[in-house]
């Protein structure tokens, strides 16, 4: 067995998107005993910028910790293929040891919350009938067999851990446990319902980066505390807010079935259970948390 580095993450939490990996984070954050990075997610081996700034800045992050702490990052670029495709080979070249956790969650409702996500960050517009035929990547980053078939080719399926948000939400505890078991922890791990983070995103504001920036500006926030009145405010925000959570017709239903099913089949086959878009949740929610049909070793 390899020694341990304990100048570098012993986990990476490594997605999926909107599936509870910021909650994830900050309750493994709470244990002593686990540390894990500020920022949340470094996002180092995925995005070209970061990983520019090479392996010292990235082993940076985790210097501070104490060095019996089991250390850990959150990135769900990681599991945005094809949109960061060198990710998974990038990290195992510097963490072939780390253990990986995979979060996923219903398909349909994973993608629901990133497009309303990516609508507040004006990286999409229009409806989300039409943006799911206009942005492959709503329906790319719900293809878990896919994303985690990225990770196989380099890690051995006994280092990834699958978790469902699904069972996360109506078992904390007993998930968490199993989570910190994974990674390695002796502790005795709580999950804290009181510090839980609330998902936010049934109504966002709607903001250009350049907007972001502007209204960022203390003096800026004060004049318009001071000169708008709070009725005026009100409504000018209002226009920036998506007030309904979007909807899918039954037509774009069709569709997004027929383009997961085949991935949820695949996903199915690796967990050993039957799973599809129309019944994910009761297919995650029932019996056993879910492990893998064949653990290879890989040295």
């Amino acid at each position: 067995m390899a020694e341990r580095d304990t100048s570098m993450p012993d986990f990476v939490v490594i997605g999926a998107m909107k599936c509870a990996t910021s909650s994830l984070h900050d309750q493994l954050d709470r244990q002593d005993g686990i540390s894990m990075s500020d920022p949340k997610e470094p996002n180092y081996f995925s995005d070209g910028p970061n990983f520019a700034k090479g392996i010292d800045w990235y082993r940076s992050l985790f210097s501070s910790m104490p060095i019996g702490d089991l250390k850990g990052e959150s990135s769900t670029h990681l599991t945005k293929y094809p949109v960061h495709p060198d990710a998974a080979e990038r990290m195992h070249e510097s963490l072939p040891n780390a253990k990986l956790l995979y979060v996923m969650r219903d398909p349909i409702k994973r993608l629901v919350s990133q497009y309303i996500h990516e609508w507040s960050q004006s990286t999409i517009s229009g409806d989300i009938n039409q943006a799911i035929r206009e942005h492959a990547r709503l329906i790319s980053y719900s293809s878990y067999a896919m994303q985690l078939d990225k990770y196989t080719r380099f890690y051995s399926r006994g280092q990834i851990l699958p978790v469902f948000f699904e069972r996360l939400m109506s078992e904390p505890q007993a998930e968490f446990e199993r989570i910190c078991r994974f990674v390695g922890f002796d502790g005795t791990p709580v999950w804290e319902i009181e510090a839980q983070a609330q998902n936010a995103s049934g109504q966002r504001q709607r903001r250009s980066a350049g907007l972001n920036s502007v209204l960022g500006i203390p003096v800026v926030q004060r004049l318009r505390r001071t000169l708008l009145p709070e009725g005026l405010r009100d409504r000018i925000k209002s226009r920036w807010t998506m007030k309904e959570r979007p909807k899918l017709n039954a037509e774009s239903l069709e569709y997004l079935y027929g383009e997961l099913d085949p991935d949820m089949k695949l996903l199915g086959e690796m967990l050993g259970r039957t799973i599809s878009c129309e019944h994910f949740a009761d297919s995650v929610t029932a019996g056993s948390s879910p492990e893998w049909t064949n653990v290879e070793a890989r040295q």
